[in-house]
């Protein structure tokens, strides 16, 4: 690889950082996401929804763009589906290309890092009954009673935590402090703190 050219295509993706820090930093506090110094998101984000997200200091998210080799080109996104809903990020948190959906809550804490295409979910999305499933009960029952229906817990992921490239952690899912969990799993269940944990469903394999 020819060293001189390779370092100037890459002057044109570090200018884009340097633009979309700025930009984004802008941009959320203009739709009202709280977040604090030196924040760092780069490339553009999904935000959605009518609910509240605040974000801790030195906050890093790539989002798609190849700015990390593993995300490749997928951007991110924060949803917040309704008026109560809410993300909590802590300060040092890093994320890649990630989904987070929050119909109840999504707590992160202190120096979390969530890697490329991972899905963090804190509902099922529809109703499990294939009758409140079909448009013409949301139409019917109202919004709210729709939302009843469908099923959700908060998720709390506390300080520390590593979770690898295309984890899904799904509803009421407690994940203690310093847990790493593996690539590739699905976690169901609380996974305790200092523990490393893999698989579908998501298991305890060692300590960490």
């Amino acid at each position: 690889m020819n060293s001189k050219l390779f370092k100037l295509f890459r002057i044109w993706p570090k200018l884009r950082i340097i633009f979309y820090t700025s930009y984004n930093r802008l941009w959320f506090s203009m739709i009202g996401v709280r977040h604090g110094r030196r924040m760092v998101v780069n490339n553009k984000v999904y935000i959605q929804g009518k609910g509240s997200i605040a974000i801790g200091d030195d906050f890093t998210f790539y989002s798609g763009d190849n700015m990390n080799a593993i995300s490749r080109n997928m951007r991110g996104s924060l949803f917040v589906q309704y008026p109560d809903s809410k993300i909590v990020i802590g300060d040092r948190v890093g994320i890649s290309s990630a989904c987070l959906w929050a119909k109840d809550s999504i707590t992160i804490g202190n120096d979390v890092n969530i890697g490329a295409d991972c899905l963090i979910m804190d509902n099922d999305a529809h109703p499990h009954d294939y009758l409140k499933r079909r448009g013409s009960y949301r139409e019917e029952m109202g919004e709210e009673i729709y939302r009843q229906s469908i099923p959700s817990s908060p998720i709390v992921i506390e300080d520390d935590v590593w979770i690898g490239t295309r984890c899904i952690i799904m509803k009421g899912v407690h994940i203690g402090a310093r847990a790493i969990i593996a690539a590739g799993s699905i976690v169901t269940h609380d996974i305790p703190p200092d523990t490393i944990a893999a698989g579908s469903p998501a298991k305890q394999v060692e300590k960490a």
